[in-house]
């Protein structure tokens, strides 16, 4: 039977890269980069080959190895794993990198800073501290090769193998036969008389220094350079002549040395070492002050360097949310740092969080969630938005706060492009139709237009052809002025969603109502979309082959390259609303309107004139824009509310140019222009579409199938022929037949006061039939 030697290299769990780091530590050890087999993470490996005839060195470097092995401090350098052969010696220890390597690549990028020096030596004093008066040994051999760098900038204190205790036992400090390191000894160990008076931290204070102006100044070429601070930072300056004194007894402990450095006005004294400080000890810290932390911390992020941040302050920013009950402070650094991470590592480490935030019920960590969407939203799957944040964002639609229902309206330009079919054009739109029509702010109102018109062209094009002509239409009738602006520029921005058929009898009567409008700046806006329609029409007359070019989009799948158009209208971005939406709202609060008398409009001759009817202010609640009657029932406004299909967004096109139409019949048009414009006046001094006279009824206008019905029937300014019903005999309000029925057909319609409802359709007649005249034979 054949028995094999095991090989105990080539089982070490861990494996070396072959090529050794540039400036390791001097003397028999070599320092490798290398990885853990199993998981493949990163370590650093320190290599020493015994070599014949060298039993002094090897002595050093087992104890150097035992050492590693035995101390556990934050600031001297972890060990992790080992192994000793007869022929070499594996330390295994955290990925670092050689401190003369680190400040190189950093001065040659230009990202080094005092911060990270001033916090970095305060490591080294601290680890030096902690030997001397913690476990009274003196390290002997500080300087640049035995300072270490890990991914998160921090120092760490190696090259323990010539150490030996400050307790004397009979044993001097070991001989170290490298020249490198033997220059930074202290003038005092040539003096073999031992009249020397010292202090045991006396030597290691004394390499500090030259450590000290070696960050500075580079590699120390002889000890006489000493007497130069070189590029050492004035606040340090004084400190720094204390430690290269030529009296050992005055050098300072390293404790106190640290006390002096972080006195105000010192080297150590900022905000970057108070904030390492306290992650050190945030365990401790009570809950009001790890508030008041990371709410101070995101504005310091922008100074701290960046491997800093990712590597030490987001796991605590992590663990605070996960563990601490840190809550929506930690949002805004957790994002700022968020900023210096890959796509994988931000899948790995932030978007679990987020997840998890979305269904916190915190209103001030969803606000915040809200406002910071626009960072973390390229990294969201569509599965996860669906399934996992929409669910969650949408209860903001209903929040009593109107903060969170903006913010929740502006959410949806970053959310709609991963919504699925049910979400976008369901949910959202039913959302969506109840804000547009029954919120009581004026801007949030004046929000949900204008994402509607954003993300227009991500609808179906059922959706867009049942919605979008309906929502600008009552956009434009909104009394908060701009409101009405973003309708116009609504129609504008998705031009290319309407058939010429709904541009010339659908959008065109609507915007040339606006140029009557009180506001100029609502005119303005008419006028231009008016232009653009009517150059549209007059290309496709002028050249019929034009049509099915134009209308390419109306019926086609959802288009997400409209979105750039729509973000680039100039005056109507959501961009900067938010920042406005608290000064709109105390800028245009929602008052009960006055009571307001509607002047009668002038009827044509030969038709009966109505009685006077006028209209009483009904005072507006604080949950609607609209006037809502007093005892309407809860429950039905409620349900209402909440189905697209309830909703009536066509009997926003009011029938002014309908009934303008009639009266040109009669009277040569002549007294019902007179009336369009008393109407437009009328509504320039604030009465709501509420506040209107029974012969205004939008009810004739109730389904979309009136408007093209209503015009061909009476389309002809001739007298009609004998026997032809006149046109105020119509029945206006009459079912029209159409396939596909408004889905807004009822909600303007629930705030008409004085009005009870019918079956069929949610239509509203009034109370009392209004009186007429007699017909003069």
């Amino acid at each position: 039977m054949w028995f094999f030697a095991r090989d105990p290299v080539r089982d070490f769990p861990f494996e070396l890269i072959p090529e050794p780091l540039e400036g390791g530590p001097p003397g028999p050890w070599a320092l490798h980069r290398g990885r853990k087999k199993a998981t493949g993470s990163p370590v650093s490996i320190f290599v020493y080959d015994v070599k014949p005839g060298a039993e002094d060195q090897t002595q050093v470097a087992k104890a150097a190895f035992k050492r590693l092995k035995t101390l556990r401090h934050p600031n001297i350098l972890a060990y992790i794993d080992g192994l000793e052969t007869e022929k070499c010696l594996h330390v295994v220890t955290e990925a670092v990198t050689p401190l003369g390597m680190y400040l190189k690549a950093r001065v040659e990028a230009g990202d080094l800073k005092e911060l990270e020096i001033s916090w970095g030596l305060h490591q080294i004093v601290k680890a030096l501290s902690f030997l001397v008066n913690d476990c009274s040994l003196i390290h002997n051999n500080v300087c640049m090769a035995t300072v270490f760098v890990d991914r998160a900038g921090e120092w760490k204190l190696g090259g323990l193998d010539y150490m030996y205790s400050a307790q004397g036992n009979g044993e001097g400090p070991p001989r170290k036969g490298i020249p490198e390191l033997e220059q930074y000894d202290p003038p005092e160990l040539a003096d073999s008389s031992g009249r020397v008076v010292k202090e045991k931290w006396s030597a290691d204070m004394w390499r500090l220094g030259c450590l000290i102006w070696e960050v500075f100044n580079g590699s120390l070429p002889r000890a006489a350079a000493l007497r130069n601070p070189g590029k050492i930072p004035k606040s340090l300056v004084p400190h720094y002549c204390e430690l290269v004194g030529a009296n050992p007894k005055v050098r300072p402990n390293p404790a106190r040395f640290l006390q002096n450095c972080r006195a105000p006005g010192g080297f150590m004294s900022n905000r970057f070492v108070e904030t390492n400080l306290f992650l050190e000890e945030i365990q401790i810290k009570e809950p009001t002050e790890k508030q008041k932390f990371f709410q101070e911390l995101s504005k310091s992020l922008d100074s701290f360097p960046e491997d800093f941040c990712r590597h030490k302050v987001l796991p605590q920013l992590l663990t605070a949310f996960e563990f601490g009950n840190a809550g929506a402070v930690v949002l805004t650094p957790l994002f700022k740092v968020g900023k210096f991470l890959n796509a994988e590592e931000y899948q790995q480490k932030i978007i679990p969080v987020v997840v998890k935030m979305f269904s916190s019920t915190d209103r001030a960590m969803r606000i915040r969630l809200l406002q910071q969407m626009e960072q973390f939203i390229q990294y969201l799957d569509e599965p996860t938005v669906n399934t996992q944040i929409f669910p969650h964002v949408v209860h903001g639609f209903l929040d009593t706060n109107p903060a969170i229902r903006e913010q929740t309206v502006k959410s949806m330009l970053l959310l709609a492009p991963k919504l699925n079919e049910a979400n976008l054009n369901v949910e959202l739109m039913k959302h969506f139709a109840r804000l547009q029509a029954k919120d009581d702010q004026g801007p949030i109102r004046c929000n949900t237009t204008v994402c509607l018109g954003k993300i227009g062209s991500y609808l179906s094009a059922s959706t867009r052809h049942r919605v979008l002509t309906s929502a600008f239409s009552r956009a434009t009738k909104d009394p908060f002025a701009p409101s009405r602006v973003a309708g116009v520029l609504g129609f504008a921005a998705t031009h290319n969603l309407y058939s010429m058929n709904d541009c010339a009898h659908k959008i065109l009567p609507v915007l040339c109502g606006l140029t009557v409008d009180p506001e100029k700046s609502v005119r303005d806006q008419a006028f231009k979309a008016i232009r653009s329609f009517l150059s549209k029409l007059e290309s496709v007359s002028e050249d019929p082959t034009q049509l099915a070019e134009v209308e390419k989009d109306v019926h086609a799948a959802s288009s997400p390259g409209m979105g750039g158009a729509a973000a680039s209208w100039a005056g109507w971005a959501v961009t900067g609303v938010s920042s406005l939406t608290s000064k709109l709202i105390r800028a245009h609060p929602t008052a009960t309107p006055a009571e307001t008398n509607v002047p009668q409009r002038p009827m044509p001759e030969g038709l009966p004139a109505p009685a006077p009817t006028p209209v009483p202010a009904i005072p507006t609640t604080s949950g609607h824009w609209e006037t809502q009657e007093e005892d309407k029932d809860a429950a039905e406004d409620s349900s209402a509310a909440d189905r697209w299909d309830d909703e009536d967004w066509g009997s926003l096109e009011e029938a002014e140019s309908v009934l303008a139409q009639q009266e040109d019949w009669n009277a040569g048009g002549q007294a019902g222009r007179a009336g369009q414009v008393s109407r437009g006046q009328a509504r320039g001094r604030g009465r709501s579409r509420d506040h209107k006279s029974p012969e205004s009824d939008w009810n004739s206008w109730e389904a979309e199938g009136s408007w093209d019905q209503g015009w061909q029937e009476e389309s002809s300014p001739e007298r009609p022929p004998e026997g032809t019903r006149m046109a105020s005999e119509y029945n206006w309000g009459a079912p029209e037949p159409n396939d596909k029925g408004d889905p807004f057909s009822s909600l303007s319609a629930l705030s008409w006061p004085g009005k009870s409802a019918r079956s069929g359709g949610g239509r509203w007649r009034p109370n009392a039939p209004r009186r007429r005249r007699p017909r003069a034979p």
